[in-house]
């Protein structure tokens, strides 16, 4: 804000009341002024760090939800690979064995697809009102169509029903050169899930009744039942030995492999230890706790000169929170694990560095832990947990950083802590600016007019001598 002093001389008293003015609102804001600077410089420095605290552990904990993954394991004890993956996909689970499969796929399953008859009238074609029974295998689902229904309405009821959409069930209509037909699929396949539908006379299907069959007669206005052929269940060999299955995902069939039959034709599946996929997926871990450790002893490190000692305090020295972090996350790697023969970190080569608290990834042993000891099946048991659970080192960690990463946690209350205060130093950098400027104008009115009245008080002096030197030059020429 602009001084209402202006600098200079009085004219009265020959003083520098700027300068005198200036002198005295410094003696009186510099502790006050002191003590805002200090704690806006402290807190604009705690703000800043518990922003970059914040960011680190959302690092974190977003690579322990990556690592922890169901649906993309990242500790898969063993590799599986296809030779040709538009026949066959494969993955392996912790119970795999090493070893080479010949998969050939000589169909796969179906699922069924049925049609009713033709309406010459389209979609709007009217439906008799009464129960419409769909029947899948041993399930039967009633379907309640009031009067003055359509093939439409019908078609959407259908897929409003929830049961019928929990059972893989839908329909649509198709329109052909005979009329509108009511087609319906399911998701479910293999021998025996073909659909069939009674109950309303023009409705009626039979799925064992195939129409539209390559080679077949031709379809009609009244043809119904299963388009082209009915359902049928996968047939494929592994190694010559024949087997089926109902679905094209088969986890049965080999022990630790899920097959995926794709397409028919023939495919190698080749299972092997997956060492250099723990090895990256430990490493992710191992750079992540670093990452966020470091992170925090930077946080709470100052700088130093040349003799070791503190220069530049760091935006959270000799705050608890950071210490209290660090000590939560350590506290997961010493716990044993629920693995049987994988119980600690150190067996695969991961320590602490008792100077840094950093963690130390020794791949040596990592080595001799996958092939001399065998310890590869078990590595996703030590960091995933068991299915369902969370007693896998991942769940642990994120669990012991959640108090202080959840909405409303430990770094948002102080968050809100902080601008609470950085707030109230503002209003009082303003209270105090507002009490400086109103003694500024005090004490330079207060000095103006003692300037003024010293000025009246020279003149009159200066008035009274020259009184006195005219009578003394009067007397002496009398």
């Amino acid at each position: 804000m602009a001084s209402p002093i202006l600098p200079g001389t009085g004219l009265g008293s020959g003083l520098d009341t700027g300068s005198i003015v200036k002198a005295l609102v410094n003696a009186d804001k510099a502790a006050k002024q002191g003590q805002i600077d200090r704690g806006t410089a402290t807190n604009t420095a705690s703000i800043s760090g518990i922003g970059t605290l914040k960011s680190l552990m959302a690092a974190f904990n977003q690579t322990m939800k990556d690592l922890g993954s169901t649906t993309t394991p990242q500790f898969p004890g063993f590799a599986a690979t296809s030779s040709d993956v538009k026949i066959v996909g494969v993955t392996a689970s912790n119970s795999a064995v090493n070893g080479n499969y010949v998969v050939k796929v000589d169909n796969l399953a179906t699922s069924s697809k049925v049609t009713s008859a033709a309406f010459a009238g389209g979609t709007t074609s009217p439906i008799t009102a009464g129960t419409l029974s769909i029947t899948q295998g041993t399930s039967t689902y009633n379907l309640d169509v009031k009067a003055g229904a359509t093939l439409q309405s019908v078609r959407d009821s259908i897929n409003a029903d929830t049961s019928l959409k929990s059972a893989g069930i839908s329909a649509n209509i198709v329109t052909d050169s005979f009329g509108s037909r009511l087609v319906l699929g399911s998701t479910t396949t293999g021998a025996g899930s073909d659909i069939s539908v009674s109950g309303i006379s023009e409705l009626t299907i039979d799925g064992s009744n195939v129409v539209g069959a390559s080679g077949g007669p031709a379809m009609t206005a009244t043809s119904a039942g299963s388009i082209g052929a009915v359902a049928i269940d996968a047939n494929f060999s592994i190694d010559g030995m024949a087997l089926t299955s109902k679905s094209n995902t088969v986890d049965k069939a080999v022990s630790g492999l899920t097959l995926n039959l794709v397409a028919t034709g023939t495919s190698t599946v080749t299972v092997a230890s997956n060492n250099d996929g723990l090895k990256a997926s430990i490493q992710k871990f191992v750079d992540a706790y670093n990452a966020l450790a470091n992170g925090i002893t930077a946080l709470t490190k100052p700088s130093l000169d040349d003799n070791g000692k503190p220069t530049v305090s760091a935006a959270l020295t000799g705050d608890a929170l950071p210490r209290s972090i660090l000590s939560s996350i350590r506290s997961p790697l010493a716990e044993t694990g629920a693995g049987d023969k994988l119980t600690v970190l150190a067996q695969l080569g991961i320590t602490t560095d008792q100077k840094t608290g950093a963690l130390n990834f020794d791949s040596t042993k990592f080595t001799s832990a996958m092939n001399d000891k065998k310890l590869g099946g078990e590595v996703q048991k030590m960091f995933v947990g068991d299915a369902g659970s969370d007693n896998g080192l991942l769940a642990r960690m994120t669990k012991a950083i959640a108090p202080f990463t959840d909405t409303g946690g430990v770094l948002d209350q102080r968050t809100t802590s902080l601008n609470k205060t950085k707030t109230k130093l503002s209003n009082d950098q303003d209270a105090l600016d507002r009490r400086i400027e109103t003694l500024t104008s005090v004490l330079t009115k207060k000095y103006n007019d003692m300037d003024t009245l010293v000025g009246k008080l020279k003149a009159t002096a200066s008035n009274i001598t020259s009184m006195f030197e005219a009578m003394t030059a009067q007397q002496k020429n009398s």
